[in-house]
């Protein structure tokens, strides 16, 4: 029997710290966008590396950084990874050229990726001794997240306006130190014996990468250009390859065998495009506030403050006990049609819009579609995880978000500049570049909403089953 750790609640507080930096740096950048691309000379489809950077090395390296933690021990990971997010924050903070910026935000989405699975290993390790106490610390750490979001958007607009864009990565480095030194109260745990698949760590995140840069180059070389072409099967080539590997060595980042967990297929496609509509839109959306409105750094951030606000809100208070009653399937489909139905509203926006009128109703009404969906499908995804595999099928639904995140900004920047956004002070044009990827956005939350409600089985229809036997690796995932 394990020994119940007397400082729990306390290393809770460094752990949810931790979650609180990584989702905060994600959104603690949106305002101080414009601010970056006048400075480092970003072009109006390059700026968005300054978030893909970040997002596709923390998504591709997200399941190696839950390996290591397993073997070298999660205390050692989490420590490294912070020690990683320090250095890329000073990388940030000093860059004077773009390419070092993007370098930067990847060497920070190293950090990431390492801390976030050995910050839940370690909450498990924590708090797995009694069921009662593991759900409210999973509430606490969860929470850390939309209040990560929120906070993010008030410091982003707070240090642009008044400080300097630098201070959006500044504050890592206090804060980093901080964590470290506070690392004493969490447990340590010996490295148990194992191989690391790097290949397939390799082969993910550079599949990841180089599609992602097709898509994003596609509207300046063409669609149909050699170069676009060959990136996308290359794209193609290497993520085939992380799955052979897979298949073949014998401790790979991702057992094929994982996705026989019941809706585990079907949890982690909605996850996949719901970062692809939600996070496009968060984009776009600072965009038109500060490109079109003409907004500054810190009241664009405090525009989007009701959004964050509500996201906390139903998140912590509400969501759960609607899973109660209705189960995870309704939640997620209805999630994913409210915010398609935000999202077309917001297309509306027009060149002379304001706040009130043309912002704040339809963004709210995304944040609660959002806030509707995204709990239920992280918990769709992992409640039917056996326990050895439900770190697993945690990393696997963290990667699948960011991977959309990623693929859907790039696709739908890609729609947006053949549009018109990158016509910098024509308003009616940036408008009509804004409205396409909304619009985009849009479609790709109701498609989310209806293959949902087609292929997701309900909790009631789970229960009926029996459980199934073990699967072996290859075959057919349960949806």
């Amino acid at each position: 029997m394990s020994t119940v750790n007397p400082r729990r609640w306390w290393a809770l507080v460094v752990l949810a710290a931790a979650q609180f930096m990584v989702i905060m740096d994600t959104s603690i950048i949106g305002v101080a966008l414009p601010e970056m691309q006048k400075d480092l000379g970003f072009s109006q489809s390059e700026l968005q590396w300054i978030f893909n950077a970040y997002v596709i090395v923390f998504g591709g390296l997200l399941l190696l950084g839950g390996r290591l933690s397993d073997l070298v021990g999660a205390r050692r990971i989490f420590v490294s990874g912070w020690a990683i997010m320090i250095a890329g924050s000073v990388v940030a903070a000093a860059a004077q050229t773009a390419w070092v910026e993007i370098v930067g935000r990847a060497v920070q989405g190293v950090g990431g990726a390492l801390i976030a699975p050995s910050a839940m290993t370690l909450l498990m390790m924590l708090f797995m001794h009694d069921p009662k106490e593991l759900g409210k610390a999973m509430a606490l750490y969860g929470a850390a997240a939309p209040a990560g979001g929120t906070a993010g958007v008030f410091l982003g607009g707070v240090f642009t306006e008044w400080m300097s864009w630098q201070w959006v990565f500044i504050i890592y480095i206090p804060i980093g130190l901080a964590t470290l030194a506070a690392t004493k109260l969490l447990p340590d745990v010996a490295s148990r014996r194992g191989s690391v698949d790097i290949l397939g760590a390799v082969a993910v995140t550079a599949g990841l990468a180089l599609a992602v840069f097709a898509v994003v180059r596609a509207p300046e070389v063409g669609w149909g250009a050699t170069a676009t072409i060959l990136e996308l099967v290359g794209a193609a080539v290497l993520l085939g390859l992380f799955f052979v590997i897979q298949k073949s060595v014998r401790e790979p980042l991702m057992p094929l065998s994982v996705w026989r967990v019941p809706r585990l297929g079907s949890a982690n496609l909605a996850m996949t495009l719901l970062g692809a509509a939600w996070i496009p839109m968060w984009y776009f959306l600072n965009l038109y506030l500060q490109q079109v409105l003409g907004y500054g750094a810190f009241a664009s951030g405090a525009a989007l403050l009701p959004m964050t606000v509500l996201l906390m809100i139903f998140m912590t208070a509400i969501t759960a006990r609607l899973m109660g009653r209705f189960g995870a399937k309704p939640l997620i489909a209805g999630g994913l049609l409210v915010l398609a139905a935000g999202l077309v509203w917001l297309a509306a926006v027009p060149p002379t819009g304001t706040f009130l009128v043309d912002v704040l109703p339809a963004s709210l009404v995304a944040a609660l579609g959002m806030s509707l969906a995204y709990i239920p499908a992280m918990i769709a995804a992992m409640s039917g995880a056996p326990q050895e595999q439900a770190g697993l099928a945690s990393g696997i639904v963290n990667t699948t978000y960011n991977v959309g995140s990623a693929l859907g900004l790039a696709a739908l920047t890609a729609l947006a500049l053949s549009q018109g956004a990158d016509q910098l002070g024509d308003l009616p044009a940036l408008t009509d570049g804004f409205s396409a990827a909304f619009i985009g956005a849009a479609v790709i939350a109701a498609v989310g909403g209806v293959i949902t409600l087609l292929v997701m089985k309900s909790d009631k229809a789970l229960a009926s089953e029996s459980p199934a036997p073990a699967p072996q690796q290859g075959e057919k995932a349960s949806v």
